[in-house]
């Protein structure tokens, strides 16, 4: 079965906007990734600061070498023309880790 991945963000509420818009500058950085199936972003709604990244990989094998190519490589470039990174959006992260034991789809799908 699929593993899945929750990468929990702390996010003070004036970088909400910061993320989101580096997500969606992001977009298709991970789709290519051997074994990745599927990514969601979660903005929180009440009662949490924190985002939840959700990706869900074949097994933890491919979430791995995601990890140490692709997902590696993208976070150390980046820098700006002046050689400083951007801060980051969030002042926290946990990496929660998950094997799916029972899942369903809708009866239609």
């Amino acid at each position: 079965m699929s593993v899945v991945k929750i990468n929990v963000l702390s996010v003070p509420v004036e970088q909400r906007e910061t993320l989101e818009k580096r997500f969606a500058s992001r977009a298709h950085a991970v789709e290519g990734s051997d074994g990745f199936e599927w990514f969601e972003l979660l903005r929180p709604v009440e009662g949490t600061d924190s985002y939840l990244v959700y990706t869900r990989w074949r097994d933890e094998e491919s979430f791995q070498a995601w990890m140490e190519g692709p997902m590696k490589s993208a976070h150390q470039g980046g820098a700006q023309e002046s050689g400083d990174r951007p801060r980051p959006a969030a002042s926290g992260a946990t990496l929660w880790s998950f094997e799916v034991a029972q899942q369903a789809a809708p009866k239609d799908a």
